[in-house]
């Protein structure tokens, strides 16, 4: 098994884009409670195509087929120089395989090839696997975020 991360390709970027959407749309109700509707226009306004230079996004194959991706997206402002992990995905017949590890330890090298001193993520509340994932690499949480609809 040869596991790799290329950089996307321009075809294939516009072809994920619409997947990507949706998925931040179902994350948005699945971890926020946000309305199905509100949560695709949020989407649609977050995820709007462009792609600067800061961000970097890459395919997770195995054995030359496409398994998942990962967008990591650097950030040199005020705060440490931190690469962040905008999204990061491997398709549902492949997952729990180890691929999504493979690809967060990539990640870390990437970061550190740029000379950042630091990785970064935003999880859901309610997604155990990925937050089970980020534990077992030594991430920690920094903040909670509570709500309570009324």
């Amino acid at each position: 098994m040869v596991l790799q991360l290329r950089p996307i390709e321009d075809e294939e970027f516009e072809a994920w884009l619409p997947l990507l959407r949706e998925d931040y749309a179902q994350d948005l109700v699945r971890d926020y409670g946000m309305a199905a509707d509100k949560a695709r226009a949020r989407a649609g306004v977050e995820i709007d195509g462009d792609r600067p230079a800061s961000h970097s996004v890459f395919v997770i194959e195995v054995d030359g087929e496409t398994v998942g991706h990962l967008w990591l997206v650097e950030r040199r402002d005020d705060l440490e120089p931190t690469l962040s992990v905008h999204d990061i995905g491997v398709d549902e017949p492949y997952r729990g395989r180890g691929y999504g590890k493979a690809a967060m330890v990539f990640a870390e090298e990437e970061a550190r090839r740029r000379g950042l001193t630091r990785i970064a993520l935003y999880v859901g509340a309610r997604n155990d696997v990925a937050r089970k994932l980020y534990r077992s690499l030594g991430f920690e949480e920094n903040k909670v975020a509570m709500s309570k609809p009324i």
